[in-house]
């Protein structure tokens, strides 16, 4: 915040950053998934968010991967960061996040990814465990996902409470910040989470790992009501999603849809195996389709 006045005159003459070159402020844009939202809400459509890890089943065909679900219907690209020890991936997601990081996958490459699915013309996220940002560095990761296009990051072990470094550092560069709410989130809670949170809150359709699910439970439908209550502006429900039928029902209430195992899935067969060639892809090209089409036409 500048100083007013005198004060403000006399550090401004003062001047101690080198070169005489002034501190980088705050960004005022718009949020870049908000936005995105917003034009989603006056259509009267959900928007479909879709993940995969970055790596899997290797890094080139990741982002062919990335590419393909951007051309074949996700809105919104859910990157996720692979990570060794996940506190809330179910055994889909950890299985193609083991393959990544034997695949060699690194936390700097993941901003190719984010330039791959902006250029594609999705809107990128980063799906991350704060350790691994912490570890790069808050404010040196904001730089350089901001540069690469990025908009947000997904925190899911990571609270608002203890989340004052990376508010400042994606209030700094323009970032959304998604935080989690859950079913057994008090209202007070919910109310902190909808506080710090921008572009969306994650709402979290039901407590456990994530995976696919043949049927989804009314209590995400009451969290995401309970969530605006509490000053959320926009609400997406993600884990369990598998079907469009499962999708094309939380996009009647929700303002967009996470789906992450059920894609995951079509390049993973069940014995753990990855797809790298052709077939995957056209799997994975096909649930991307038959989802979206699910989600955007939910409400007509």
């Amino acid at each position: 915040m500048l100083e007013s006045g005198s004060a403000a005159t006399s550090a401004q003459m003062k001047d101690p950053t080198p070169g005489g070159a002034q501190p980088l402020g705050f960004h005022h844009g718009d949020s870049p998934v908000g936005s995105l939202l917003d034009g989603f809400k006056e259509r009267n459509e959900a928007a479909f968010i879709g993940y995969l890890p970055y790596g899997f089943p290797d890094p080139d065909t990741s982002l062919e991967a990335l590419r393909t679900m951007v051309e074949h219907g996700v809105d919104v690209v859910e990157i996720g960061l692979p990570y060794s020890d996940p506190v809330m991936d179910g055994p889909v997601i950890q299985a193609a996040s083991h393959i990544a990081l034997q695949q060699g996958e690194r936390i700097a490459g993941v901003f190719d990814a984010v330039e791959t699915v902006a250029k594609a013309g999705g809107v990128p996220l980063i799906m991350s465990y704060w350790n691994l940002i912490f570890h790069y560095g808050v404010e040196r990761f904001a730089k350089d996902f901001s540069n690469a296009g990025g908009a947000g990051l997904i925190t899911p072990d990571l609270i608002p409470d203890e989340a004052g470094d990376w508010i400042e550092a994606s209030d700094r560069y323009g970032l959304d910040r998604i935080f989690l709410a859950s079913p057994d989130s008090t209202n007070e809670r919910l109310a902190v989470v909808a506080r710090n949170s921008r572009g969306f809150v994650y709402a979290a359709s039901r407590m456990g790992v994530t995976g696919e699910r043949s049927s989804i439970s009314t209590s995400p439908e009451l969290l995401v009501e309970r969530t605006r209550q509490a000053g959320a502006q926009h609400v997406c429900v993600g884990i369990g999603v598998s079907t469009a039928e499962q999708g094309a029902k939380v996009a009647t209430y929700a303002d967009g849809v996470i789906v992450g195992s059920a894609l995951v899935h079509t390049m993973l067969d069940d014995s753990g195996t990855a797809s790298t060639g052709r077939a995957g892809l056209s799997a994975l090209a096909a649930k991307t389709e038959e989802l979206a089409q699910g989600i955007h036409q939910a409400r007509a």
